[in-house]
């Protein structure tokens, strides 16, 4: 499975898309396009890629994907059982830079959001209030036609423009295969780590991946991300432990087994690495602050 190019035509007359969905489970294929995405989660919850930044999802989050970003948003387990009843629900927009056109952009009024647009290239999680504030705008524009879905639209990204209380999720360092590479080996070697770091994985498969000896794939690696593979996959499990800790249906030890470390000492030893603090730490963190 490639990372895949995802390419939409906007209808004839509107300047950006937005749209209502409803799934079983998102789909869950490593992607980009050349749209920034502003994405609501309504209904869902799973594990979050965007870039090199792994993370938990659900209900009530905000995100906006800068353009040519790969992203995904993996459903759990759960949602892919036989007769589960469970959905998906998200409101989109989906626009290019230049949407209003390039002298749009230009307008000295348009600065704030040109910034916006800039830092959307390492994706930005936005706080609660301001993603209910998003929501509501965000119906608002499916619902409008014309003139005033354009202006709604305009005040919409000025008020994302204006806050301060976000997060960047993806590294500066982190290397868009789509824009700088022209390599399809970076996309298959993510996809194929995405859907097997429970596994153990050697570097003779992942090299093999990518059609490389594994000397000429660490050095290839490296080059393109700015990190060695097996920091890369790491970061996978870790992030992939996190939102299992946070679920308490597991203890460390099962947490650690699952997220694909072969033992206990290694999954806390990397974990801490990582995180800063050890996985029973990061438990009673999040137990103190809920």
């Amino acid at each position: 499975m490639k990372a895949k190019l995802l390419e939409r035509r906007n209808p004839f007359d509107k300047s950006f898309n937005s749209a209502l969905h409803e799934y079983p489970h998102f789909l869950n294929v490593w992607h980009y396009h050349p749209e920034l995405e502003l994405v609501y989660i309504l209904k869902s919850t799973g594990t979050r890629f965007i870039g090199d930044s792994i993370r938990p999802f659900e209900a009530g989050e905000l995100v906006l994907i800068g353009e040519g970003l790969p992203h995904m948003w993996q459903n759990d387990p759960a949602y892919f059982d036989k007769g589960s009843e469970l959905r998906a629900e998200a409101i989109t927009l989906h626009f290019k830079k230049d949407f209003g056109g390039k002298a749009l952009l230009e307008m000295t009024e348009m600065f704030q959001i040109q910034q916006l647009m800039e830092i959307s290239g390492q994706g930005i999680v936005f706080n609660q209030k301001t993603a209910e504030m998003a929501k509501e705008m965000m119906f608002e524009i499916h619902q409008t036609d014309g003139f005033e879905r354009l202006i709604l639209f305009l005040k919409l990204l000025q008020n994302l423009a204006l806050q301060r209380d976000f997060q960047l999720l993806s590294t500066k360092g982190f290397s868009n295969p789509a824009e700088k590479t022209g390599d399809l080996r970076i996309d298959k070697v993510y996809a194929f780590t995405f859907n097997n770091f429970r596994k153990n994985i050697t570097l003779d498969q992942v090299a093999d991946v990518a059609n490389l000896n594994p000397t000429a794939f660490c050095r290839f690696f490296k080059k393109h991300t700015k990190k060695n593979y097996s920091k890369f996959l790491n970061e996978i499990r870790i992030g992939y432990a996190c939102k299992l800790l946070l679920e308490e249906r597991l203890n460390i030890s099962e947490v650690g087994y699952e997220s694909g470390f072969n033992n206990l000492s290694n999954f806390n030893r990397q974990f801490k690495g990582m995180m800063g603090i050890s996985p029973s730490q990061f438990l009673l963190k999040h137990q103190v602050h809920e």
